[in-house]
């Protein structure tokens, strides 16, 4: 099951953070040979989706970043959303390893 953390972020600016993918055992789960992909969405029905930008920073060590630049932030509507990441496998296998929301909070400055 995956882990759920909600996501704060303000329209217009940039944000990132880093996020370690652990394996059943709770021990970093090493990402060799994975990709990874995160997308937020209104609804889970919704069509339209917003990609963060990821990428494996540390394979061994399981640690995942994943950004959106402040021009990504800026074009996304403000309110709530749902999002995941999902790391996949060279095999294929897909695993969901965290979702929660995403609260984009407007921008007031616009110059």
């Amino acid at each position: 099951m995956a882990t759920v953390s909600n996501l704060y972020v303000d329209q217009g600016s940039f944000y990132g953070t880093y996020i370690t993918v652990a394996g059943t055992d709770g021990a970093p789960l090493d990402l060799s040979n994975y990709t990874v992909a995160s997308q937020m969405r209104k609804s889970y029905q919704s069509s339209a989706a917003y990609n963060f930008t990821c990428s494996i920073t540390n394979p061994l060590a399981g640690r995942v970043r994943i950004e959106l630049a402040s021009e990504q932030s800026r074009l996304i509507p403000a309110g709530k959303y749902l999002y995941d990441l999902e790391v996949t496998s060279s095999n294929g296998q897909t695993m969901r390893v965290i979702e929660g929301i995403v609260l984009i909070s407007p921008e007031i400055t616009k110059i």
